[in-house]
Protein backbone atom coordinates (compact mmCIF):
# COMPACT_ATOMS: atom_id res chain seq x y z
CA UNK A 1 0.00 0.00 0.00
CA UNK A 2 1.49 3.26 -0.96
CA UNK A 3 0.78 5.96 1.45
CA UNK A 4 0.36 9.38 0.56
CA UNK A 5 1.80 12.60 1.93
CA UNK A 6 0.92 15.91 1.18
CA UNK A 7 3.41 18.36 1.97
CA UNK A 8 1.98 22.22 2.62
CA UNK A 9 2.53 24.81 0.12
CA UNK A 10 5.37 27.72 0.95
CA UNK A 11 2.49 30.60 0.77
CA UNK A 12 0.66 27.67 3.52
CA UNK A 13 3.82 28.23 5.87
CA UNK A 14 3.62 32.03 6.16
CA UNK A 15 1.92 33.30 8.82
CA UNK A 16 -0.06 36.25 9.22
CA UNK A 17 0.52 38.96 11.68
CA UNK A 18 -2.01 39.30 14.02
CA UNK A 19 -2.94 43.24 14.46
CA UNK A 20 -3.58 44.33 17.75
CA UNK A 21 -6.31 46.27 18.58
CA UNK A 22 -6.75 48.38 21.64
CA UNK A 23 -9.31 51.04 22.62
CA UNK A 24 -9.71 53.70 24.96
CA UNK A 25 -12.53 53.02 27.56
CA UNK A 26 -13.87 55.88 29.70
CA UNK A 27 -14.47 55.63 32.48
CA UNK A 28 -17.95 55.97 34.23
CA UNK A 29 -19.08 56.95 37.92
CA UNK A 30 -22.41 55.83 38.91
CA UNK A 31 -22.96 58.31 42.56
CA UNK A 32 -24.87 55.06 43.50
CA UNK A 33 -24.42 52.01 45.88
CA UNK A 34 -27.83 50.66 43.88
CA UNK A 35 -27.37 46.98 43.42
CA UNK A 36 -29.54 47.08 40.40
CA UNK A 37 -28.14 50.31 39.03
CA UNK A 38 -24.73 48.38 38.63
CA UNK A 39 -26.22 45.10 37.96
CA UNK A 40 -28.06 46.53 35.15
CA UNK A 41 -24.89 48.49 33.91
CA UNK A 42 -23.02 45.61 34.21
CA UNK A 43 -25.52 43.48 31.99
CA UNK A 44 -24.73 46.28 29.53
CA UNK A 45 -20.74 45.82 29.19
CA UNK A 46 -19.88 48.59 31.68
CA UNK A 47 -18.21 48.05 34.91
CA UNK A 48 -18.91 51.23 36.84
CA UNK A 49 -17.15 52.79 39.73
CA UNK A 50 -19.66 53.15 42.67
CA UNK A 51 -19.66 55.56 45.18
CA UNK A 52 -22.26 56.82 47.76
CA UNK A 53 -23.28 60.46 47.17
CA UNK A 54 -24.23 61.09 50.74
CA UNK A 55 -27.01 63.29 49.82
CA UNK A 56 -29.41 64.34 52.50
CA UNK A 57 -32.50 63.83 49.78
CA UNK A 58 -35.50 65.50 51.87
CA UNK A 59 -34.05 68.41 52.89
CA UNK A 60 -32.74 68.91 48.88
CA UNK A 61 -36.66 68.02 48.11
CA UNK A 62 -37.49 70.80 50.53
CA UNK A 63 -35.26 73.07 49.71
CA UNK A 64 -35.77 72.87 45.86
CA UNK A 65 -39.89 72.86 46.85
CA UNK A 66 -39.22 76.71 49.11
CA UNK A 67 -37.31 77.73 46.18
CA UNK A 68 -40.62 77.02 43.86
CA UNK A 69 -38.25 74.51 41.69
CA UNK A 70 -40.80 71.66 41.80
CA UNK A 71 -44.30 71.81 40.23
CA UNK A 72 -44.25 67.74 39.48
CA UNK A 73 -42.32 64.31 40.21
CA UNK A 74 -40.33 65.38 37.14
CA UNK A 75 -38.64 67.69 38.95
CA UNK A 76 -37.92 66.33 41.82
CA UNK A 77 -36.27 63.15 40.25
CA UNK A 78 -34.55 65.59 38.27
CA UNK A 79 -33.25 67.86 41.01
CA UNK A 80 -32.23 64.56 43.11
CA UNK A 81 -30.46 63.12 40.24
CA UNK A 82 -28.59 66.74 39.98
CA UNK A 83 -27.53 66.70 43.36
CA UNK A 84 -26.16 63.15 43.34
CA UNK A 85 -23.87 63.57 40.74
CA UNK A 86 -22.65 66.94 41.81
CA UNK A 87 -21.86 65.84 44.78
CA UNK A 88 -19.76 62.94 43.88
CA UNK A 89 -18.02 64.68 40.68
CA UNK A 90 -16.69 67.02 43.86
CA UNK A 91 -14.47 63.70 45.38
CA UNK A 92 -11.42 63.73 43.89
CA UNK A 93 -12.00 59.81 43.22
CA UNK A 94 -14.28 60.86 40.60
CA UNK A 95 -11.49 62.70 38.72
CA UNK A 96 -10.85 62.24 35.14
CA UNK A 97 -14.52 59.93 34.57
CA UNK A 98 -18.07 60.49 33.45
CA UNK A 99 -20.50 60.67 36.61
CA UNK A 100 -24.06 59.42 36.30
CA UNK A 101 -26.69 60.43 38.91
CA UNK A 102 -30.49 59.04 39.15
CA UNK A 103 -33.38 59.25 41.14
CA UNK A 104 -36.64 57.14 40.63
CA UNK A 105 -40.21 57.81 42.24
CA UNK A 106 -43.79 56.23 41.36
CA UNK A 107 -45.79 59.00 41.02
CA UNK A 108 -49.68 57.27 42.05
CA UNK A 109 -52.92 59.10 42.39
CA UNK A 110 -51.35 62.61 42.48
CA UNK A 111 -48.33 61.61 44.94
CA UNK A 112 -44.52 61.38 44.45
CA UNK A 113 -43.97 58.22 46.10
CA UNK A 114 -40.34 56.94 47.22
CA UNK A 115 -38.62 53.88 49.55
CA UNK A 116 -41.27 53.80 52.16
CA UNK A 117 -38.61 52.59 54.83
CA UNK A 118 -41.32 50.81 57.39
CA UNK A 119 -43.44 47.67 56.44
CA UNK A 120 -46.72 49.48 57.72
CA UNK A 121 -45.92 52.11 55.30
CA UNK A 122 -45.41 49.33 52.07
CA UNK A 123 -48.20 47.13 53.43
CA UNK A 124 -50.67 50.61 53.18
CA UNK A 125 -48.96 51.62 49.67
CA UNK A 126 -49.25 48.19 48.16
CA UNK A 127 -53.27 47.73 49.29
CA UNK A 128 -53.65 51.12 47.04
CA UNK A 129 -51.50 50.14 44.32
CA UNK A 130 -52.52 46.50 43.45
CA UNK A 131 -54.87 46.66 40.50
CA UNK A 132 -54.15 50.19 39.39
CA UNK A 133 -51.20 51.52 37.38
CA UNK A 134 -48.54 54.18 38.13
CA UNK A 135 -46.33 56.20 36.36
CA UNK A 136 -42.30 55.76 37.17
CA UNK A 137 -40.15 58.52 36.76
CA UNK A 138 -36.14 58.14 37.30
CA UNK A 139 -34.07 61.18 36.23
CA UNK A 140 -30.48 60.88 35.10
CA UNK A 141 -27.91 63.66 35.47
CA UNK A 142 -24.63 63.19 33.31
CA UNK A 143 -21.52 65.17 34.19
CA UNK A 144 -18.47 65.06 32.05
CA UNK A 145 -16.04 64.83 34.66
CA UNK A 146 -12.76 64.07 32.82
CA UNK A 147 -10.97 67.38 32.38
CA UNK A 148 -12.54 69.80 36.23
CA UNK A 149 -11.28 73.41 36.07
CA UNK A 150 -11.13 74.55 39.35
CA UNK A 151 -13.71 77.08 40.17
CA UNK A 152 -15.67 76.41 36.69
CA UNK A 153 -18.60 73.93 36.12
CA UNK A 154 -17.66 70.59 34.36
CA UNK A 155 -20.10 70.07 31.08
CA UNK A 156 -23.03 68.01 31.94
CA UNK A 157 -26.90 67.13 30.24
CA UNK A 158 -29.70 65.71 32.26
CA UNK A 159 -33.05 64.29 31.65
CA UNK A 160 -36.05 62.08 33.24
CA UNK A 161 -37.45 59.02 31.72
CA UNK A 162 -40.70 58.00 32.40
CA UNK A 163 -42.81 54.57 32.14
CA UNK A 164 -46.79 52.82 33.07
CA UNK A 165 -46.55 50.37 35.39
CA UNK A 166 -49.57 48.39 35.78
CA UNK A 167 -50.17 45.96 39.01
CA UNK A 168 -51.41 42.71 39.65
CA UNK A 169 -54.70 42.65 41.92
CA UNK A 170 -52.68 41.33 44.99
CA UNK A 171 -54.29 39.53 47.69
CA UNK A 172 -53.79 40.58 51.11
CA UNK A 173 -51.85 37.61 51.92
CA UNK A 174 -49.35 37.84 49.08
CA UNK A 175 -48.81 41.88 49.76
CA UNK A 176 -48.10 40.95 53.52
CA UNK A 177 -45.90 37.75 52.52
CA UNK A 178 -44.04 40.34 50.05
CA UNK A 179 -43.67 43.08 52.31
CA UNK A 180 -42.11 40.47 54.76
CA UNK A 181 -39.33 40.20 52.63
CA UNK A 182 -37.90 43.35 53.51
CA UNK A 183 -37.56 44.25 49.42
CA UNK A 184 -40.11 46.66 49.28
CA UNK A 185 -38.74 48.53 52.22
CA UNK A 186 -35.75 49.60 49.94
CA UNK A 187 -36.93 50.90 46.53
CA UNK A 188 -38.96 53.67 45.56
CA UNK A 189 -42.79 52.61 44.90
CA UNK A 190 -42.05 49.87 46.99
CA UNK A 191 -41.69 47.46 44.46
CA UNK A 192 -38.76 45.89 41.69
CA UNK A 193 -39.06 43.86 38.47
CA UNK A 194 -35.93 42.65 38.98
CA UNK A 195 -36.38 40.42 41.81
CA UNK A 196 -39.08 39.57 44.13
CA UNK A 197 -41.87 42.04 43.20
CA UNK A 198 -41.19 41.09 39.27
CA UNK A 199 -44.91 38.99 39.59
CA UNK A 200 -46.70 41.55 40.67
CA UNK A 201 -46.08 43.40 37.42
CA UNK A 202 -48.47 42.92 34.90
CA UNK A 203 -47.36 45.23 32.35
CA UNK A 204 -44.61 47.72 31.42
CA UNK A 205 -45.44 50.82 28.86
CA UNK A 206 -42.28 52.17 28.08
CA UNK A 207 -38.49 51.74 28.92
CA UNK A 208 -38.19 48.77 31.40
CA UNK A 209 -34.42 49.58 32.27
CA UNK A 210 -35.96 53.15 33.75
CA UNK A 211 -38.02 51.29 36.56
CA UNK A 212 -34.81 49.29 37.80
CA UNK A 213 -33.70 53.10 37.89
CA UNK A 214 -31.27 53.53 35.40
CA UNK A 215 -32.12 53.95 31.53
CA UNK A 216 -29.11 52.37 29.13
CA UNK A 217 -30.47 54.80 26.41
CA UNK A 218 -31.23 57.36 28.22
CA UNK A 219 -27.28 57.14 29.47
CA UNK A 220 -26.08 56.41 25.23
CA UNK A 221 -28.02 59.97 24.88
CA UNK A 222 -26.63 61.97 27.46
CA UNK A 223 -23.29 60.44 26.22
CA UNK A 224 -23.41 61.51 22.71
CA UNK A 225 -24.80 65.02 23.60
CA UNK A 226 -21.69 65.78 25.81
CA UNK A 227 -19.71 64.27 22.47
CA UNK A 228 -18.66 60.88 24.06
CA UNK A 229 -19.28 57.93 22.28
CA UNK A 230 -21.51 55.35 24.40
CA UNK A 231 -19.20 52.26 23.29
CA UNK A 232 -16.50 53.91 24.88
CA UNK A 233 -17.76 52.61 27.99
CA UNK A 234 -18.11 49.01 27.31
CA UNK A 235 -15.32 47.46 29.71
CA UNK A 236 -15.21 43.99 26.97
Amino acid sequence: MVVSISRPSQDSLLVTPQVCQTRSVTALVLASTSPARLVLLRSGGIEPITIAPGVDEDAVAQSANELGLISSVEDMVHILAKAKAEAVAALPEAAGALVIGCDSALEFAGEALGKPHEPHVALDRWKRMRGQSGTLHTGHWLIDNRNPVAGEPSPAKGVVKSSKVHFANLSDDEIEKYVATGEPLKVAGAFTIDGIGGAFVESIEGDSHTVVGLSLSALRKLSLELGVEYTSLWNL
